[in-house]
């Protein structure tokens, strides 16, 4: 009797909390380092969920580990909506790539929505004075270069990895706590190149800080005509994509997930937010339940473990 009654009690909590969320600020948990792809779609659609849920969207940066550091946060706090986190394609990644996650990938999380979608973009340091993917590669092959990535078994890490495995270049990997500080650095040479995501890459482009050489898109984008798609520059079957999520930690209640999912869905929906990210390269995904969400995500986990084993990626 005292077991139902805990139960029935467990259960009217949690429709109390529904029912009244969100009732204090929301904790939004970034796993990438700030100025980074990840974090700048973090702070657009947390001030836009701020405004339609009447709360603070607070933004929390909590890089390292290929995102598992800030994922973990979010798998193990309280299941009441006020903790949630982003989430990349690192997050399909690190069951194949990581020996012992600290959490596990689907039970211990709450799918809510895809965010985005998007496409890479090769770019190198400027004084190395390549205008090309294959000019990268020749001058990889003719002395010592170094890339970097948003961590050890980052997307960014495997599709680079899989770059060498189909160039046979020789370059050194430095991975960093999220993809911000390695275009930083690419920019100021202590790194060569690098693949980013748009958002991230394309502002450094006009500046001439950063030298874009392709993206891995299947055509070339509207927003970028000027630069060519890697199969393009010779490599035609380079077309490599990134996506962002929403997740909460498992058992958050039903009417929460929803809430999240419908305001989220509503703030992509917005000329405003689609409009910035159409300037960073990027596309928002709408109308996804949260089944559906998850459906993506275990197709992904299949299609990263494919490019794990043909490009021989292994972890530093």
């Amino acid at each position: 009797m005292k077991s139902i009654l805990a139960a029935l009690l467990a259960v009217a909590s949690c429709a109390a909390v529904a029912q009244s969320y969100p009732n204090r600020p929301i904790r939004l948990v970034v796993p990438n380092a700030a100025g980074g792809g990840l974090d700048i779609v973090g702070r657009v659609v947390g001030q836009r969920l701020a405004e339609q849920l009447g709360q603070p969207v607070i933004v929390d940066n909590k890089p390292g580990a290929s995102t598992i550091i800030g994922t973990e946060l979010v798998a193990k706090s309280a299941p009441d909506g006020y903790t949630i986190g982003l989430i990349t394609d690192s997050h399909s990644i690190n069951p194949n790539f990581v020996p012992k996650m600290p959490f596990d990938s689907v039970k211990d999380i709450t799918p809510i929505t895809q965010l985005l979608d998007g496409y890479y973009a090769l770019a190198a340091w400027p004084g190395l004075n390549v205008k090309t993917p294959a000019e990268l590669v020749a001058a990889a092959k003719a002395k010592p270069l170094s890339y970097g990535s948003a961590g050890n078994g980052s997307p960014h890490h495997l599709t680079f990895e899989w770059f060498k495995s189909i160039t046979k270049m020789d370059i050194v990997h430095v991975p960093y706590k999220g993809v911000g500080p390695a275009i930083s650095d690419t920019m100021a040479g202590h790194v060569q190149a690098v693949f980013s995501g748009l958002p991230t890459a394309l502002p450094h482009a006009p500046t001439g800080k950063l030298a874009v050489l392709a993206v891995t898109s299947p055509k070339r984008l509207s927003y970028a005509p000027n630069i060519p798609t890697m199969a393009e520059s010779g490599y035609p079957e380079f077309i490599a994509s990134f996506w962002y999520g929403m997740i909460g930690p498992a058992g958050l209640p039903r009417d929460v997930v929803m809430r999240l999912n419908q305001e989220t869905q509503r703030a992509l929906a917005s000329p405003e937010v689609r409009e910035r990210f159409t300037t960073l390269g990027v596309e928002p995904v709408l109308k996804q339940t949260p089944e559906e969400f998850a459906a993506f995500m275990r197709k992904d986990a299949g299609r990263y473990t494919t490019i794990i084993k043909t490009s021989g990626a292994k972890g530093d």
